[in-house]
Parts: C-alpha cells; sequence; structure tokens
C-alpha cells in the first residue's frame, strides 16, 4: 500500500492530484501557495481539498510509523510469519493493526498467563477443539499441589480461552460492528455531588440515556466533560444477548456437551472482563474523536469568520477600555496603530467626574485629529458609549463598539510586553481594541485562538489537532488578505506562506536598520530568507507605493515577465494596464498558455490586474444597541432587540444584545424550515433583529429567535 492509493480511497481526487500534491508537500510548499500559484500541478485543487490531502497524509505516516513498530516487536519475538507481515503491511487502519499485533502485545500479568504458567495450556486446546467427551478424565491429568481438583483446571483453561476470543480479529470486528449499530451511552450522577451548585449545570445528564450514533457532538462532549469533573459515571452498552450471539457463532464449531459448556463460560468471561471493556472504550473513543472534528470544525469557522471581520482600515483612533471604580483607560493611535497618548478619565460612578471627562475626550479628539472612537464591550461599555456619544464633537465622529475577548489575555502576554515594555495591561489592552478595530486580523493572530472566546468545548477536544486546525486557519487568512511587509508586526508576518516566527523576526529587524523595504526582490536580502522561503511567500507581501505596481498585488514575482509582455502585446506600459479594463479586455489569455502556465493562473492574473491587491474583507459598519436595554431586568419576551452574532455552535448561535449576558437562538429558531447548518443562515459579527422568546432570571438565560 502506498501514500498515493491510501488517501485516493479516502477523497474524491485523482491519484494524479494526489501524487502532484504530495511532491509539492515535501518539497515544503504550503496549503496557501500550492493552491494560489501551482493550480496546473494539482488540477485547480482549492485550499480544502489540499488541506484534506495534508490530513491524510499525516495519517498515513502516522499508521506506517505504527505498523514498522508492531513488525519490529512481532520480529524480535522470531514470530514473524511472511502471511502476518503482509497482512500487517496491507493493513488500511490502525485497529487493523492492533487487531493483528494484539495477540502479540507484551503483557502484564493475566489470569491467562498465569494458567499458562501452570500448563494449562494444552487443555484449553482441547475444549477449543469441542471434540472430547470425557472432559473432566482429561482436566484430571493437571492436578497438582496448586490445581488441587477439576473445576480449578477447567476454570484456568477458560482464562486462556477468554484471552483467545479476546485475541479473536473476527469476534472484535463484528463486535465493532455491533457497538457501532446498537451502542447506548448512559449517564447517572454521582450521590455525593448531586446537590452541589457546580452540578446544576449538568443536571439533565443526572440520569440521560440514548442511542451513541445518535447523541450530538455538543452533548457527548458536555456529558464527558460532566464525567471528568466526577459529577456523572458513563457508560457504553449494547444488548448483551445479542453479543454473546455473536460470539457463539464465531466461537462454538460442535455440539459436545461437555466442551460447549465450558467454551459458553469462557465466552461469557471473555464478553464481560475483557471485550466490552475494551470495544465500549474504543467505540467511545470514536465517538469522541468524531465530536472533537466537529466542535475543531465550528471553532474554525468562526475563527475565520473572525479574523475575516470587517477592518476600518488606517484610521487615527481613540480607544478606550471601560470600567467604573477604576476609570476608563484611553490611548490614541496614529494611522499606523502606534501609541501616541494614554491616560485615565473617571466619567461613571463611584467619581462621576463627567464635566473633567468630556473636556479631555474633546481636547484629546482635536490635539490627535481622531477620525474614530473605539470602545471595548466588557464592563461599562453601554454607559461608556452612551457617555461618548453625548460629547459636541466639532466634526463628525465614528464610534464602534469592538469584541474585546483575549485582550487581557495580549496585555499579558510576552508579545505585549515586547511591544509595550514601559506601559502596564491596561494600557496594552486598551491599544489592542483600538487596533481591533483598524484591523482585526493584524491584531488577533497575537492571541491564543482559544482565548478569544468563540468556539464549543474547546478545551475539552484534542488540543494537538485543535492547534494545528487553528494555525491552519490563520496562516488561510493571513494569506488570502495579504499583509504590508512594512507594516506587520512580527506574529503577523509569522503566518505568511514560507516565514515562519524565525524569519519573521528577521525581517523586522531589518527594517528597523535599514528602512522600509522598497521592493519584494529586496526581502532576498533579509537574513536566512533564501529562495525557497522567497517562492513561497513574496506573493502573499505588499509593497505599498513601490517602483514596480506588480509588488502590491497577488502575482507571483515569478509571473512579472509575463504580465510585461502582456502590457507590450496591448500596447501600454506596465504602469498603464494595471486597473485598465479597456486594455485588460484585450488580452487574448490562449496567447499565454504554456507548460507551466495554463488558464487557472492566467485568469487569476487577469482578476489580480483588474484589482490589484483588493482587500477580500468587506466594509467595516456601525451598530447601535437599543438604548432601552442595560441589563437583563429590561427584557420582556416578544421585545425586538438588535444585536450582534458573537458565537457560532452546533446548536445555534449567541447574540450580544448588549448587556452582560449573551441570548441564545436555538438552531429551530433560525429559520422557518429545518436547518442542519447553522453557518447556513447566520454568520459571526453579522447584525440581526432579534425576537426575546423567553428569560429565565435565576439561571441567567437568554431565548432568543430569528422567526416572527
Amino acid at each position: 500500500m502506498n501514500i498515493v492509493s491510501f488517501i485516493s480511497k479516502q477523497l474524491p481526487v485523482s491519484e494524479k492530484q494526489i501524487a502532484k500534491t504530495i511532491e509539492l508537500l515535501d518539497d515544503g510548499a504550503t496549503v496557501p501557495f500550492i493552491s494560489r500559484y501551482r493550480k496546473e500541478m494539482t488540477g485547480n485543487l482549492d485550499e480544502v481539498e489540499i488541506g484534506e490531502i495534508v490530513k491524510h497524509k499525516a495519517a498515513f505516516e502516522t499508521l506506517q510509523k505504527r505498523k514498522e513498530s508492531v513488525l519490529a516487536s512481532i520480529k524480535e519475538q522470531e514470530a514473524l510469519t511472511p502471511e502476518l507481515q503482509k497482512r500487517i503491511e496491507l493493513a488500511q487502519s490502525l485497529a487493523e493493526v492492533e487487531d493483528l499485533y494484539l495477540p502479540y502485545k507484551k503483557k502484564r500479568k493475566t489470569k491467562a498467563s498465569v494458567a499458562k504458567e501452570q500448563g494449562l495450556e494444552p487443555l484449553a486446546k482441547v475444549i477449543l477443539q469441542q471434540r472430547e467427551e470425557e472432559l473432566l478424565f482429561v482436566a484430571s491429568q493437571y492436578l497438582n499441589d496448586i490445581i488441587i481438583n477439576e473445576e480449578l483446571a477447567l476454570q484456568g483453561a477458560r482464562d486462556i480461552i477468554a484471552e483467545w476470543i479476546n485475541e479473536d480479529e473476527k469476534v472484535r470486528n463484528r463486535l465493532r460492528r455491533l457497538y457501532q449499530r446498537r451502542a447506548t451511552i448512559s449517564s447517572a450522577v454521582v450521590k455525593t455531588k448531586k446537590d452541589e451548585e457546580e452540578a446544576q449545570k449538568y443536571q439533565q445528564y443526572f440520569e440521560w440515556e440514548e442511542p451513541l450514533n445518535k447523541c450530538p457532538s455538543h452533548r457527548l462532549l458536555a456529558i464527558l466533560r460532566a464525567e471528568n469533573e466526577k459529577i456523572v459515571r458513563v457508560k457504553i452498552t449494547v444488548p448483551e444477548n445479542d453479543a454473546l450471539d455473536i460470539i457463539d457463532d464465531i466461537m462454538i464449531k460442535s455440539n459436545v456437551e461437555a466442551c460447549t459448556d465450558q467454551m459458553f463460560l469462557a465466552i461469557a468471561d471473555a464478553y464481560k472482563r475483557l471485550l466490552a471493556p475494551a470495544i465500549s472504550t474504543e467505540i467511545l473513543n470514536q465517538a469522541k474523536e468524531k465530536a472533537d472534528d466537529d466542535a475543531i470544525k465550528v471553532f474554525a469557522q468562526n475563527l475565520k469568520q473572525l479574523l475575516l471581520a470587517s477592518p476600518l482600515g488606517q484610521k487615527r483612533i481613540l480607544a478606550l477600555d471601560p470600567g467604573f471604580k477604576s476609570g476608563c483607560k484611553v490611548v490614541c493611535l496614529d494611522k499606523q496603530g502606534d501609541l501616541l497618548h494614554n491616560e485615565n478619565i473617571y466619567p461613571h460612578p463611584p467619581q462621576r467626574e463627567t464635566t473633567n471627562a468630556i473636556k479631555k475626550i474633546r481636547s484629546l479628539v482635536n490635539a490627535y485629529k481622531i477620525e474614530a472612537i473605539a470602545i471595548g464591550n466588557g464592563t461599562a461599555a453601554r454607559e461608556t458609549e452612551a457617555f461618548i456619544k453625548k460629547i459636541p464633537f466639532e466634526s463628525s465622529i465614528q464610534v464602534f463598539m469592538v469584541n474585546e475577548s483575549g485582550a487581557s489575555v495580549y496585555s499579558a502576554s510576552k508579545i505585549a510586553r515586547a511591544e509595550f515594555p514601559s506601559y502596564d495591561v491596561t494600557v496594552r489592552g486598551a491599544v489592542s481594541i483600538g487596533r481591533r478595530l483598524a484591523d482585526p486580523l493584524a491584531e488577533l493572530v497575537k492571541i491564543d485562538p482559544k482565548a478569544i472566546g468563540v468556539g464549543q468545548y474547546q478545551h475539552d477536544v484534542d488540543q494537538t489537532k485543535l492547534k494545528n486546525e487553528l494555525d491552519t486557519v490563520v496562516m488561510s487568512c493571513v494569506n488570502s488578505v495579504g499583509i504590508n511587509v512594512n507594516t506587520a508586526s512580527a506574529p503577523l508576518l509569522s503566518y505568511v506562506s514560507g516565514i515562519g516566527e524565525k524569519l519573521a523576526e528577521n525581517i523586522v529587524n531589518y527594517r528597523s536598520e535599514n528602512g522600509a523595504l522598497q521592493s519584494r526582490e529586496e526581502l532576498k536580502k533579509v537574513p536566512r530568507l533564501g529562495g525557497k522561503a522567497y517562492e513561497q511567500a513574496a506573493a502573499f507581501l505588499r509593497i505599498t507605493e513601490p517602483k514596480n505596481p506588480l509588488d502590491n498585488s497577488a502575482v507571483h514575482p515569478e509571473r512579472y515577465k509575463l504580465v510585461s509582455r502582456m502590457a507590450k502585446d496591448a500596447g501600454v506600459l506596465l504602469q498603464e494596464l494595471i486597473g485598465n479594463k479597456t486594455a485588460i479586455t484585450k488580452i487574448k489569455l490562449q496567447d499565454y498558455i504554456s507548460e507551466d502556465v495554463g488558464l487557472p493562473t492566467l485568469t487569476d492574473i487577469v482578476k489580480e490586474l483588474e484589482k490589484p491587491g483588493v482587500d477580500p474583507r468587506k466594509k467595516v459598519t456601525i451598530f447601535e444597541f437599543d438604548p432601552n436595554v442595560k441589563t437583563i431586568n429590561d427584557l420582556k419576551a416578544g421585545m425586538k432587540l438588535p444585536g450582534i452574532v458573537n458565537n457560532i455552535t452546533n446548536f445555534g448561535c449567541f447574540v450580544d444584545i448588549g448587556i452582560k449576558e449573551s441570548g441564545l437562538i436555538h438552531i429551530s429558531k433560525l429559520a422557518n424550515e429545518y436547518i442542519s447548518d447553522v453557518n447556513a443562515v447566520v454568520q459571526l459579527n453579522q447584525h440581526l433583529m432579534v425576537t426575546v422568546m423567553s428569560v429565565d432570571l435565576p439561571r441567567k438565560r437568554i431565548q432568543l429567535s430569528l422567526i416572527d
């Protein structure tokens, strides 16, 4: 089995496309680079399809590594036969490899190993053959000082047979199929925890049961979290008689009563003591893995929407991190997001220095020519927004509420300390709020995605898999937007195709020592940025106001000569071709097809020439909450309120309606028709008009609806 055939069985992609993609990956190419600039090689695969190849490639490599380990172990025991070796080499899954390895796996002391040490294996083989009618007489031949009667001899033989049944590949596979079809998950409360306050959020799982294959991912993760917190006990079961019938069908081969009676006892013991615990754990782990994948997918979709949220762009921003007793931290930022000024104001109780606060804000707006105001959406956010909107500015100033989730994590981070070594966490947090308004992507890449506050059960899923998926999403977003190489921070640059942390630092240091880069070609002067890194990164990095206008576009430097030829054939200068629809429409793409450049790449080039370096993100819009709703106590069923989607899960979405608590729109309340995918109806940061369905004041839960 080779990697290409393995992956082709998992994905609806041709072997040629898979082989070429793997070749590029092995050569150090990144997914964004391959999907954008090697379309002819891969047959025009997109990022998602290439990402799936990457995942299955990793799965194949893990499988091969395990096979090598298993083969070496069996060979060391001098038990490896040509037939067994071939079966292991052809195995398609880890479960299949483990089943083949199970009889040879080094075990701690078991009932079977003790019985074998006592010399009872020949008796076990006699029973397994199921032909001996005088079994008690045969058993009597094995008596000694330890085995003092026939029943003890038969018991030891059954222990050996139970282990053989447990190791039987056919038995395990048929039981797996039974569990996949019929397994039930149930949970019961641990009595000592029942009345604890912390346990109440899991109250619905105090006595719960449903088919495992019908249990949605969010519910399974919630049940398993309750188990991890020792609030409930979880069981995976199937009808025991069905399981025993399966084993009987495989293992019972005669009607010799003396032997079959012993076999039935061994089968019952094998199932209860060995197979049921092992298979139920395996099936639960598979369900957990699927639930993890679902949760990670939701998290990844949310993160992508958040990272690609609308940027205000390069504006002079005044940002406020609101507060009551500690006041509001105010910072002023220039167009590049650099800190110009910071101080505190106290417009709210207990100080209520409103007049002084108004004077300070007006003075700062005038002094730093502020164009927009960003307010963090935490404590005192609505009060601060109301205060700001009452100030009579000399010119129109846009006011935005900014989601500050994770800002405190950033402000205490190593990155923040490096950026602002002389300022405390409150200043750093306010700066982050202002920068998020200007460019959410550039600021959010500095924060661990798990701290941003989107997704479901992100702390319960496989953390390695989660990190890999989220890193992939961040890289995809960064490269789809394109990065200004002269203003980007090191964390942002590190996600550019082919760069990484070390080269990102080298680029920042090069800028500090030599000033702004004047061209993409100059990237080659950055220490340790060699030809491969340049090939992968150059087209995703932008130079503003460059000598060569293509340096501020998504056209790869390897295609500059081709574009110059297009301009010459169109009878215009290169600078005159860009954005010139009349000249661009004259370009006949067929004239430029070559061995390594086909229509997909040429089509991308022409699109880029029409609108070079265009930002794929939407423009930011102002949003206002209902001024009459400030706490959960102001809510009444039937109210219609403006809100912003601030989290999406498999079971619905959460909406910020301007108070501390977010409301839930259950998936059944998103539309009049059946909805299977929440993302098909709503997106993160989407502005909605919602209806309040119910308010649970004691539990602070708000049910909302999009259905009138």
